[in-house]
């Protein structure tokens, strides 16, 4: 009996910091070492270039990086098929057919696509392969017939789109050829979406207020710092706040089960006030020292040969193509267009 699959990717656009790290790169190793799971990773750079069309240099240096921060964290391509979205040609193709089965108005109303076209500020000058990527994505997780795929909650409606296509196709055609896909959830929310140093709800390049894996220590030191905790704790005996407070937010992700009492003495000890924020931040980093040390060493030793890491990626989208050409074999059999099998 087959495993369930799982697809999963990164869109490369800079090297990947700790969010990526706690929100889903540490959850696909374990599914990986489970054994349990077919496994599908995939730098997605054509959804990338949705928005970065005039910047394509900026997706190709990150394609290195990514594949590195990929292999230093643990993902192993012996049992991982971790590959580059451009490279599969057959993705485009399904995406073709598959928007002639969703109207313009029903992208339109997408929630992820509305909030993100607002974040990034687009107005009238909406790329189309930007309005049209939840089509897109329905290809790249049909194409391996991914039985889970796992995202944080704001992308639900993007699951929902894809079941829709996945319904819209085996209906149309009369068919049972497309695999409707379920959403794999973060159970710590806290840790799916890991906010800024400087407390800003999101951690990413554009703010400048990340952790990256490729890091060296005295950054790290430098950052964590220089982290946002509570302005009005000013003196060492003043009572201070852990809500709100980076460092704290931090250790309760970051903190293992055997840190966790010494976690929660410094937090009694911090809001009774003689607790400086000098000493916590030093303890966070210790803690993410112990985790970050070992990826940063391993990130070192893989970038010495990167012939040998686009080598893996190659093999990798090798393989990838052909699980996502017999998906479109089918594909094409089921609309009736396979004209000369």
């Amino acid at each position: 009996m087959s495993k369930p699959i799982i697809l999963t990717g990164d869109r490369p656009t800079g090297k990947l910091h700790i969010g990526h790290y706690v929100g889903s790169l540490r959850n696909r190793v374990l599914l990986q070492d489970k054994g349990e799971y077919e496994l599908f990773v995939f730098l997605a750079d054509q959804q990338a270039l949705t928005d970065h069309a005039k910047d394509p240099k900026t997706i190709v240096e990150s394609i290195g990086n990514v594949a590195l921060d990929y292999l230093a964290v643990g993902l192993d391509p012996e049992k991982t098929t971790i590959f580059i979205q451009s490279q599969i040609p057959e993705l485009s193709e399904l995406s073709m057919y598959y928007m002639n089965l969703v109207s313009l108005a029903r992208l339109e109303r997408n929630p992820t696509v509305k909030s993100e076209i607002a974040q990034k500020a687009f107005g009238e000058s909406i790329p189309t392969g930007f309005l049209v990527y939840p089509i897109a994505q329905a290809a790249d997780i049909t194409a391996f017939k991914a039985n889970y795929v796992p995202v944080g909650n704001d992308q639900k409606p993007m699951i929902e789109q894809t079941r829709e296509i996945v319904r819209s196709f085996n209906h149309t055609y009369d068919c049972d050829v497309l695999v409707e896909p379920q959403g794999l959830y973060p159970q710590n929310e806290a840790a799916g979406r890991l906010p800024g140093l400087d407390g800003n709800a999101k951690m990413s390049k554009s703010l400048n207020n990340g952790i990256y894996l490729s890091d060296d220590m005295d950054t790290l030191q430098k950052k964590v710092m220089s982290m946002y905790t509570d302005p009005d704790h000013i003196k060492i005996e003043d009572p201070g706040k852990i809500d709100g407070n980076m460092v704290f937010h931090y250790l309760d992700v970051f903190g293992r089960p055997e840190d966790m009492r010494e976690i929660t003495i410094m937090k009694e000890h911090y809001q009774q006030g003689g607790l400086g924020d000098v000493k916590t931040k030093r303890y966070l980093l210790e803690i993410l020292e112990r985790e970050l040390g070992p990826i940063r060493e391993r990130r070192v030793e893989f970038s010495k040969d990167m012939g040998e890491v686009y080598t893996m990626l190659q093999k990798g989208s090798d393989r990838a193509r052909q699980v996502a050409s017999q998906t479109l074999f089918e594909v094409k059999s089921a609309m009736g267009i396979n004209y000369f099998q």
